[in-house]
Order: structure tokens, then sequence, then C-alpha cells
């Protein structure tokens, strides 16, 4: 073991001083990377268009391409999934990452290109060992097997080699032949469709296996785990993996669900570290288990602008660069990238926490939040009070979304909140009254709305029964994989669905 240890140390001594450089040096490495991928598609069709060749400063490219979003670029990708090629990127594009359609409904379908498989995607999850190992020499990691829960992937109907699926599942598939040996379970069961029988076989293949790390979304994994406590019969999920040391998770906020986990992983010497993997990209990595900041990794074959949140609204939002941000601003993310996605923004915020390093927090999406009254809740409020209420009532939420209560002749506004509980609280009220007061602390605008409940109300809170999100994702079609909950809505057509469900 102490082998393999110095082995890995010895790979990683290249990559460390990759990862300083760019620490070290953000600015210089994130202009190379523009100037890399304007020179490498210069002579597709996206690269004829704007004229790549003749672009020489970083103003010129942002006067020249627009900032878009997929519905603007969705008729290209279509052309894409139909076979063309040479549109936004020179290498073959065959991948597709379909999203879960967080804040739409409609799929989209990202492109994604060799060289955003090798390095970005594969890339990021190199780095997450060599940070993890660097973090913890001992480690015993490579002693077992990883399990990881993707989604499934399908072959795309249309008449030529293109195929799409969720992002973790087009990485399994594209991973090479070596990594079955490190990984459980079998590549077959973990790219199932049907979410229920899935569950069953990963239980059946992983119950006898030797798991050091786990990785995926926690919603998703929190019912897997519970799902093989059950079938075992033991009290935690070390008894059944005593070697288990890590849980690599992304894809939605930790802090609902890190009492559960403590719960099943009781081990002092479990460890956690969050990831920013999206379709678009990999763009972050906890480097600091004590900082729940996220490194953001500028050498993957992307570029980043960003537009502060109260510029969205705009008909020409400025977009900035890296060297402008501002520490604790929400800004919406425009990135360009090696799978050719130019200017695009991908519906996320992020406020920066570090300058040196580069370091951010997700703070919520563009689309996903309630801004019915002016109040501008955003999903990193949101995160934050619950959080504060379940520590401070001893209770646990499973699952939960809120959107706004219109105002009515007699009636004021307010936001409605479902809320299913793993553990309820004694005291719903007093739930209340701690998620009310943490939401007032978390956003000003929110605190004003609330005064003296001249134009909000109080939170009004419905209690979920229990299975009622699952059973709703079940129905969707969205089970298991990336897909998740839409937390905030500035409409009631999601809680109007699901309070119709809850009778």
């Amino acid at each position: 073991m102490a082998l393999i240890n110095s082995l890995v140390s010895w790979l990683n001594t290249k990559r460390f001083s990759q990862i300083d450089f760019f620490k070290n040096h953000p600015i210089e490495t994130q202009k190379e990377t523009l100037t890399q991928l304007i020179e490498q598609a210069s002579n597709t069709e996206w690269g004829k268009k704007y004229d790549f060749k003749s672009i020489r400063t970083l103003s010129e490219f942002k006067d020249r391409l627009p900032v878009q979003t997929y519905e603007d670029i969705e008729p290209y990708i279509n052309r894409l999934r139909n076979g063309e090629q040479n549109i936004f990127w020179p290498s073959e594009i065959k991948w597709f990452a379909k999203s879960s359609g967080t804040t739409n409904s409609k799929s989209k379908f990202i492109p994604v290109s060799k060289e955003a498989l090798e390095d970005c995607h594969f890339r990021g999850g190199k780095d997450i060992l060599a940070i993890y190992t660097s973090l913890f020499p001992e480690t015993g990691i490579f002693k077992g097997k990883g399990l990881t829960l993707g989604g499934s992937h399908q072959i795309n109907n249309i008449k030529n080699d293109s195929y799409y699926g969720d992002l973790s599942a087009i990485l399994i598939q594209n991973l090479p032949f070596w990594a079955d040996f490190i990984r459980t379970p079998d590549t077959s069961i973990v790219l199932m469709d049907e979410w229920e029988e899935k569950l069953n076989k990963m239980t059946e293949a992983t119950l006898n296996e030797n798991v050091t790390s786990l990785s995926g979304v926690p919603s998703w994994f929190l019912v897997l785990l519970k799902h093989i406590l059950n079938a075992s019969g033991k009290n935690n999920i070390h008894e059944i993996w005593p070697n288990l040391e890590l849980f690599v998770h992304g894809g939605v906020s930790f802090d609902p669900y890190r009492e559960q986990f403590k719960g099943l992983l009781p081990s002092q010497n479990m460890h956690y570290l969050e990831t920013y993997n999206a379709s678009e990209g990999f763009f972050g990595i906890q480097d600091n288990p004590l900082d729940d900041s996220l490194l953001l990794m500028l050498d993957y074959g992307i570029y980043y602008e960003f537009i502060p949140i109260e510029c969205l609204a705009n008909d020409h939002p400025g977009a900035i660069s890296l060297e402008e941000v501002k520490l604790h601003t929400n800004y919406a993310i425009v990135i360009t990238t090696n799978g050719g996605l130019w200017r695009y923004q991908i519906g996320d915020t992020i406020r920066f926490t570090s300058k040196a390093p580069f370091k951010f927090k997700i703070s919520g999406r563009t689309k996903l939040f309630i801004n019915a009254f002016g109040e501008e809740l955003i999903i990193d409020n949101a995160e934050k009070a619950i959080q504060t209420a379940c520590v401070k009532t001893n209770s646990i939420i499973k699952e939960y979304t809120a959107a706004p209560v219109f105002m009515a002749s007699n009636q004021k506004g307010a936001h409605q909140w479902l809320i299913e509980f793993e553990k309820a609280p004694g005291n719903i009220d007093e739930f209340n009254f701690i998620l009310d007061n943490a939401l007032m602390s978390a956003n000003s605008d929110y605190e004003a709305k609330r005064y003296k409940n001249i134009t909000l109300e109080k939170p009004h809170i419905t209690i979920a029964k229990p299975g009622l999100f699952y059973q709703w994702l079940k129905e969707k079609g969205k089970l298991g994989g990336q897909n998740k909950v839409p937390r905030l809505s500035n409409n009631r057509d999601l809680i109007e669905e699901l309070l119709q469900k809850n009778n």
C-alpha cells in the first residue's frame, strides 16, 4: 500500500506544479486558454462566421461574439446531432450530455468533444484524486474500489453515430478499460435506465465489495445507501464497507443532507470533497476540507467571464473577465470551452470567496429564485436558512421546494414551503420562526419586504407526505442520476402540481 501511495505521489508532482502555476498566474493562464481556443476553432463554421483569425484582443473577442443561451444555439446543436461536424469545434462531436432540465422542462443536449472529455472532465477526476491523496498521504483509498452512481445513456435514434445521456454516464462509457478494475459495479448495471431495478442490482453487486470511495449526487446516494442498509440488516454503512473513507459529491447543495450522511457514515475517518462538474464543463474542486469554497480550475480548456446578477435583465449585460471580479458578489457564469461553447451562459451563479487563489461558492441558478415581490431570494439564502432551522430544531429535511403565494384582495404575499422531513421538528411553528428569521438575516431585500408584514407574511409551511418528491420524480421519468427537485420557483406551477399529489 505504501508503494502505491508513493507512486501516486510521484505522478502527482508534475500536476501540482501545473496547479500551482495557474493559482499564481491565473490571468495569464486564462488569456492563453482563450488564445488557444480561438486558434483551434478558426476554421470551423463558427470561426469563419466571426472571423476568429482576425481576433487579436480580448475586447475584439467580446465585441464580436454575443453572450448566448442554449436557445440561441439550439438550431446548430440539432445539426450536430444529425451528424454535421466542424460547426463549433474542429474535432468530431458524437456525444451529447443531456441536461436534467432544472430550470427548464425541455431537455438540453450539450456537445461533448474529445478534448472536453480528456482535458476537462477526466482531468478533473484525476485532480480530485491528486488533491485528496495530497491531503491524506496515508489514505487506503486504492485498497478497494470506487462506487459511482451515474445516470443512463441511450443511443440517439437519428441515423448517425451520435449518443446522448447524463454526463456521468458519458464519462463512464468513455473511461479506459482498466478503470473497470478500480470501480464497482459493472458498467451494464451503472448505466441501467430503470432506477428501481438499478437499485436492486447495485445493491447485490456491491454488498460484498471493498468499497473505499463514493461519488455522485447526495440526494440519490442517500436513497442507494438506505436501500443497501436495509438489504444488509446492518446498523450503518461502515459495517458493510469498513474501509470507506471518501464521498465526492456535487450537483446539489450538501447542507440539507449532511446530518443524514453523518448518521449513515459515522466514522471519524470519513471525508467529503465537493466538486462542480456540469454538463458544460468541470469547473471547481474543494481543495481544503476545512473550507467549503471550491478552487476554480483554470487550465481545463475553459475561458471564464462573469455577469453581475443585477445586470442580467439588461438588454446587453456586460460580461467581465476574471481579473475584474469582486469578492462576495453574485455572478452568472459565461464560458467559452474546448467543447465548442462560445460565450455561453450556463445558468448557474457563483460568488468568489478568494482571489489569491480564485475560490468560489455556488450561490444558485439565474432562473431558480423567488422574486415575486422584489425580495430576490436565491438558492444560497434558502439553503443557509433551511440548515439553520434544522440545526436549531434538531430536524432533518429530505426534500423541499418553495414558491410565492401571490397577493389577493384579502391575502398578502408570502412564500409557501413544501417540505418533506426525514426527521420532523417537534414544533413546526418554531421551525417556521427560525426559518423566517434566518432568511431575513441572509437577505436584506427579504427582510425589508417582511417588515411589519407590510408586503410579505411569514412563510407558509406545508408538510409533504413521505415519498412525495420521489414519486413525482418517478412519474417524470427522472429517478436517479443527476436529476434534482427544483428548490425555488418564481411561479406556482410546480408546487401546485405537488400539492395535488399531497392530498
